[in-house]
């Protein structure tokens, strides 16, 4: 049974400045985030409609892994692909990601709705599910599959919030020295440093 995902947090730069950044910067951000090795776009593209397709591959840290098991841990087991549309029109993306050695057995899709505040700051609100498929787990016994299926999913959705958080955290100091001061107005093309 999947779990539900309903996470909001603000991230404190106006929002068509943010949102640019969020999408098209997410490559940089691994320097802002201690758990995050890479962040690497694999693919982009611009349909017809306008819309932003990427494919992301992000490469978890091994230093969040107990020295005594690193060398059992390889590396395909810290990454995941992160599979996004970004409605720019609507300041929307609409999102999956994909364990890269799991096929399938952990999914998660949603949505993230980026809304202007009054206060010249946007809301971040993330919505979605988590499932996970214990029997596409190697060596999890079928009459334990729904055990460790919950107990899958009750980690994930714990880690998930603090996790948005954090990269929310990381896209604000990367504004921060990146982006010029001086920024015009909302539309105005971002200048950013290279």
């Amino acid at each position: 049974m999947a779990k539900e995902l309903d996470i909001r947090d603000t991230i404190r730069f106006p929002r068509d400045l943010a949102f640019e950044v969020i999408r098209e910067k997410l490559s940089e951000l691994d320097a802002y985030l201690p758990n995050i090795d890479e962040i690497k776009v694999e693919q982009r593209s611009v349909r017809d409609d306008g819309c932003i397709e990427f494919v992301n591959l992000w490469r978890a840290s091994r230093k969040e892994i107990p020295a005594v098991i690193r060398p059992f841990i390889k590396p395909e087991l810290l990454q995941w692909y992160d599979y996004a549309t970004w409605d720019c029109a609507a300041y929307v993306c609409h999102w999956r990601t994909e364990m890269a050695f799991l096929d399938g057995a952990i999914t998660s899709t949603g949505t993230n709705y980026y809304r202007s505040l009054d206060d010249g700051t946007m809301e971040v609100h993330l919505t979605g599910t988590i499932e996970v498929a214990a029997d596409k787990i190697p060596g999890v016994p079928k009459l334990m599959s729904k055990k460790v299926a919950g107990a899958v999913e009750s980690g994930v959705l714990k880690m998930t919030e603090p996790n948005l958080r954090a990269i929310n955290r990381g896209f604000e100091k990367y504004i921060e020295a990146n982006h010029n001061p001086r920024h015009p107005r909302p539309g105005t093309p971002i200048p950013m440093a290279s």
